[in-house]
C-alpha cells in the first residue's frame, strides 16, 4: 500500500497523531527532507510521539516511514495537474507550488501540441526548409526570442536564417525574396496587419511561405503556402505571460530543426566534428 493510502486508512489516531498525519499530508515535499526532531517541532509533538505514529502506520520507526514519504513526494511531483495557461499560479501558492504548476503547464502544453501535429505536415515543412536557398523568419516580441533560438540552432548545420525585423527592415527584406526562398511567419495570434500585407505580397510573387500560428481564423492562412496550426488555451491579452504559446513555438521549432538535422544526420555529425577540430586547432574556443 502506498504511503498516502496508509495515511488515509489508518484508524484510531490520537489527537497528536492526527495532527502529525495532517501536517505530513499537507507538507509532503518538505517533510521528506525533515529530521524527526524538525517534524516533532513543526507538529508541536515529541520524538517519541513521531515514533509511535510511525509504528501505528506499520513502520519500524521514523526512518523507514520517511523512506516511503520521500517516494510519495516524488510521485506527487510527477503527477500532472490541469493548469490554467493564463494564470498558472496564485498569490497563495508556495514556491514549490509555482514550480510544480509551471512544470505541469509545460508538459501539458507540449503534449497538447503533439496531438495536433501530423507526419505529412512536419515532413512538408522540413523539406521546405531544406530546399530553400534563403530562410527568413518573421517574428516579433516574445516570439522573436524563439525565432532567434531556431536561428542559432540552424547555424550549427550551416543553415543561416535571417530575422526579417532585425533592423526594422521586414518590408525591404520581403521584396528581395523569390521562389527559391522560404519565409516563415511565427505568430500565435496570426492577426498582424503588417504580416498580412507582406504574406499577401509574397503569395503574388510565388514565394513559399510557412505560417505557424494558434489562430484557426487567421487571415494569414489564406495566403500561406502551408500552415501549421496549434491551438492552446491562451488568451490574447488577459494573462500573466505568454507561457503556452512560447512553449509551443519552442517545441515545434526544435522539432523542425531535429527533422532537418536527421535528413543529413551523418553529414551533420561529420561537419560538427570538423568544425570542432578547426576551433580547437586554431584556439578559437573560449574556456
Amino acid at each position: 500500500m502506498l504511503f498516502l493510502d496508509k495515511l488515509e486508512h489508518t484508524n484510531d489516531l490520537t489527537e497528536n497523531e492526527q495532527r502529525i498525519a495532517t501536517y505530513i499530508k499537507d507538507n509532503l515535499a518538505s517533510v521528506s527532507e525533515m529530521s524527526i526532531q524538525n517534524l516533532a517541532a513543526e507538529t508541536y509533538t515529541s520524538h517519541s510521539a513521531i515514533v509511535r505514529f510511525a509504528q501505528k502506520m506499520n513502520y519500524d520507526g521514523y526512518r523507514s516511514m520517511r523512506h516511503d514519504i520521500i517516494k510519495a513526494a516524488q510521485q506527487q511531483l510527477s503527477q500532472l495537474n490541469d493548469v490554467d495557461a493564463n494564470f498558472p499560479f496564485s498569490e497563495a501558492d508556495t514556491a514549490i507550488d509555482v514550480a510544480k504548476n509551471i512544470a505541469d503547464l509545460t508538459i501539458n502544453t507540449v503534449k497538447k501540441a503533439l496531438t495536433q501535429l501530423d507526419e505529412k505536415s512536419l515532413a512538408e515543412a522540413a523539406n521546405k526548409i531544406v530546399r530553400s536557398k534563403r530562410l527568413v523568419l518573421f517574428a516579433f516580441g516574445d516570439t522573436q526570442i524563439r525565432a532567434r533560438s531556431f536561428q542559432n540552432k540552424l547555424v550549427k548545420i550551416n543553415r543561416f536564417a535571417i530575422l526579417a525585423e532585425e533592423y526594422g527592415d521586414d518590408s525591404w527584406t520581403s521584396v528581395s525574396l523569390n521562389s527559391d526562398d522560404l519565409a516563415i511567419f511565427i505568430s500565435y495570434g496570426g492577426d498582424s496587419k503588417q504580416y498580412l500585407k507582406i504574406i499577401r505580397f509574397l503569395n503574388k510573387q510565388k514565394v513559399p511561405t510557412l505560417l505557424i500560428t494558434g489562430n484557426p481564423d487567421s487571415k494569414l492562412k489564406t495566403f500561406a503556402t502551408q500552415t501549421i496550426l496549434i491551438v492552446q488555451d491562451e488568451y490574447n491579452f488577459f494573462k500573466v505571460s505568454t507561457f503556452a504559446s512560447q512553449i509551443t513555438f519552442e517545441y515545434l521549432l526544435d522539432t523542425l530543426f531535429s527533422i532537418v538535422y536527421s535528413k543529413a544526420y551523418k553529414d551533420n555529425l561529420i561537419n560538427l566534428q570538423n568544425n570542432y577540430d578547426k576551433l580547437t586547432q586554431n584556439n578559437i574556443l573560449t574556456t
